[in-house]
């Protein structure tokens, strides 16, 4: 490398590295990105983007299968698996060298290798254990990202036991899955195996799936879920897996009983730890606990020079969060007036199983355990004239007020399209709206959007239509 001095070094080019860098670079800064897999991260190549086109896949595969509520038939419905995931790569090769296009117009050095801090701003990148490069900058961003958690005695093997890598690629379709964490990405899994018609078991330790969510949007999904054909354990945990040639049988325990339950392949999400390893961070002041770097408000850890934005630094691990993060730690460095520590309450959480779970803010739960006295819309999806002409009835919108200020505490919504339909509440949120401007507001008829004015209606007694 001719340069190797800048202002700003990125380790990891995930949607919080390369949105850092890009940012960086606008605001003048002589910025590189050290990256030792594909731009874009995980999430990109591995997460949010592929698993989307493979929902996509089986979305598709599952209204072929249900044609004739709109007047359709078709015989000898079939899939190729391979091109399914074929399909899959490709969206996330496209976005891959899109990163790279905008990394380059940016004019930010992109330098292929594994770094590692060494001390006095400077950084060591190195390629298959040979030298590439020395770097020196006054600032350092470590956006490492995330990897799957590994439970003892469930080993992935990458054939019969996979992680999300290995469940995003598979050679055939599995007749039968168990998924172990019910989580979004577990959950998504059990949605695009079930809808590719594979049977599916679903394994939760908690009490509910999709346990971060709304507890009536909770039981709302298990419902839904149990209805497609999913068998799910609750305050379960798996406590076995005998592997045969081409099956694994699991002994799940739940409520004092042990149940057997054998598929072809299981598929292990039961959360994340950080890549903290291998990074240098021996003998400087980054503190880091459960596997997490710990940061303050701006990003900064307890070593002067060096930051930390993203999944590295723990929930709610979020590509949008960890965008988000860089932006804010960039914007900081540069000495930018307006700028704002990240408000969590108000980063939306998307699920992209079928039905789709989107939710901000509070949960009912939650807003009354921390003092407020609540009001609590609720609108189904039934009453909605666009859900009906969809064919896409099953869902509901639920909105949590303070009842005292009218401040919109939460929203939580399971249904088609809430995952786009989601902005809405959160740029509410943002603006710190009553229900007083969210009733004054005038939605579009027919829209799924309409539901959101109903339900905060139904909070103060004046919903419509039901």
């Amino acid at each position: 490398m001719a340069d190797t001095t800048f202002d700003l070094v990125v380790i990891g080019s995930g949607p919080g590295g390369y949105v850092a860098a890009i940012r960086a670079a606008q605001l003048g800064m002589k910025t590189a990105v050290v990256e030792r897999e594909q731009l874009g991260g995980i999430c990109l190549n591995w997460g949010c983007i592929p698993t989307k086109a493979l929902l996509r896949s089986s979305e598709i595969n599952h209204l072929l299968h249900n044609l004739d509520q709109y007047g359709f038939s078709a015989k000898d419905i079939a899939f190729d698996a391979k091109k399914v995931v074929e399909r899959s790569r490709k969206v996330a090769k496209q976005l891959s060298n899109g990163v790279a296009f905008l990394l380059k117009k940016n004019k930010v050095t992109v330098v292929d290798g594994e770094a590692k801090l060494a001390g006095n701003g400077r950084i060591a990148v190195t390629k298959d254990g040979k030298k590439v490069a020395d770097l020196t900058a006054k600032h350092i961003i470590i956006a490492t990202g995330a990897r799957a958690r590994v439970l003892p005695g469930l080993e992935p093997d990458g054939k019969l036991v996979w992680t999300y890598k290995e469940a995003m690629v598979p050679p055939a379709m599995p007749k039968s899955v168990l998924v172990v964490g019910s989580g979004a990405i577990g959950i998504e899994f059990a949605s695009f195996y079930r809808n590719m018609g594979a049977e599916v078991t679903v394994v939760e330790v908690l009490d509910r799936v999709v346990p971060v969510e709304d507890e009536e949007i909770s039981a709302f999904a298990r419902k839904s879920f149990e209805k497609q054909g999913m068998k799910i354990f609750t305050s379960a945990s798996v406590k076995a897996l005998k592997r045969a040639a081409n099956s694994v049988t699991a002994t799940i325990e739940a409520a004092g009983k042990s149940t057997e339950v054998t598929a072809e392949r299981v598929i292990l999400a039961v959360g994340i730890v950080g890549n903290v390893e291998n990074i240098g961070l021996e003998g400087t002041k980054v503190r880091v606990e459960k596997t997490h770097i710990v940061v303050d408000k701006w990003l900064a850890t307890g070593e002067p020079g060096i930051y930390a934005i993203g999944d590295v630094v723990g929930a709610p691990w979020l590509a949008h969060k960890a965008s988000h993060e860089g932006v804010i730690c960039v914007e900081k460095i540069a000495g930018l007036k307006d700028v704002h520590p990240l408000d969590t309450g108000n980063i939306p959480g998307c699920t992209y199983c079928m039905p789709q779970i989107a939710s901000v803010g509070l949960t009912e739960a939650k807003a009354k355990a921390v003092g407020h006295e609540v009001r609590v819309g609720r609108f189904p999806y039934i009453g909605n004239g666009k859900a009906i002409a969809l064919g896409e009835p099953e869902g509901m919108i639920k909105t949590v007020f303070d009842a005292k200020t009218g401040e919109l505490l939460g929203a939580h919504m399971i249904g088609a399209e809430v995952t786009e339909l989601i902005q809405g509440f959160t740029i509410a949120k943002t603006l710190e709206t009553t229900e007083v401007e969210l009733m004054h507001s005038i939605f579009p008829h027919p829209t799924l959007s309409e539901m959101m004015h109903e339900s905060v209606l139904d909070a103060y007694k004046r919903a419509i239509h039901i």
